[in-house]
């Protein structure tokens, strides 16, 4: 069984100057890609359950199928509840065999922030499992608007929590389908300056590939969160196996098609990140 936590993975990363794929789940076969992505690599993962992912399948269905698959790995996997924005949905997700939490309270007031989080740090070190939290507020791509982290609130905010990772915003924005100009490299080295919890990009498909290596090996940023650009890879495996024959109506065998062009993408992931 290589059922890990956030801590378990993002220690060593690090130390090793290398960074750990949390890649956004939103099916079974999606998660299988992954996780054989990451046996292929022969790296750590994280799969995560967003809250799409969590308005389609049900927490305690989620959390079985993540230990399924990490119980059946040969590398470390990470079940993991991406932006849970309650105590009640982080408490579901702890009983449903959840390895790691990430709390969002990036739109609260500084105080707020620190003061809920830290309950979420609580119920999930009391479980023997990580926490993450979120600092500035990261926007989407056509919707909210990013505001940046303020690397004092930054210091301050994992000194009171006791977070095991924290996600920033420097520059990043969430469902981005194309690569933009990248992340803010002077806003990350005062934070890093300010606190040595390790740092989480969200929105990580609109950071190009070149600067999440060069990051993940020389900064404290040790998780990089990717879902857009595997959605594009799922979604044009899809449409390719559906349009090329039009008689077909079998989604098993419809679907099976997309593991090997989405276990591809993964890796490029993967490789890009580890040291």
């Amino acid at each position: 069984m290589t059922l890990a936590t956030l801590k378990d993975v993002l220690q060593p990363a690090l130390r090793g100057g290398y960074a750990v794929g949390g890649l956004v789940c939103l099916g079974w076969e999606d998660m299988c890609a992954f996780v054989a992505a990451a046996e292929a690599e022969n790296c750590a993962v994280i799969l995560q359950a967003g809250p799409g992912c969590r308005a389609h399948t049900p927490l305690p269905v989620l959390g079985k199928m993540f230990r399924h698959l990490a119980e059946n790995a040969s590398v470390p996997v990470v079940a993991h509840l991406d932006h849970g924005y309650t105590y009640d949905e982080c408490s579901d997700a702890l009983d449903a065999g959840f390895t790691s939490l990430m709390f969002d309270g990036s739109r609260k007031p500084l105080k707020d922030n620190i003061k809920e989080t830290r309950q979420i740090v609580d119920l999930a070190h009391n479980s023997g499992i990580s926490c993450e939290g979120e600092i500035g507020f990261v926007g989407y791509a056509g919707g909210e608007r990013s505001a940046g982290t303020d690397p004092s609130e930054a210091a301050i905010f994992a000194a009171e929590t006791g977070i095991d990772a924290m996600a920033i915003s420097v520059g990043n924005v969430h469902l981005q389908q194309e690569t933009d100009a990248g992340l803010d490299e002077a806003r990350i080295a005062a934070i890093q300056e300010a606190t040595q919890v390790p740092l989480v990009i969200h929105g990580g498909s609109g950071v190009p590939i070149d600067q999440r290596r060069h990051l993940a090996r020389t900064t404290n940023i040790c998780k990089f969160n990717i879902g857009t650009e595997l959605r594009m890879a799922f979604g044009a495996a899809l449409r390719e196996a559906v349009n090329k024959d039009p008689d077909r109506f079998d989604r098993i065998a419809i679907l099976k098609e997309t593991h090997d062009p989405v276990m591809a993408a993964a890796r490029t992931v993967l490789r890009n990140l580890k040291g």
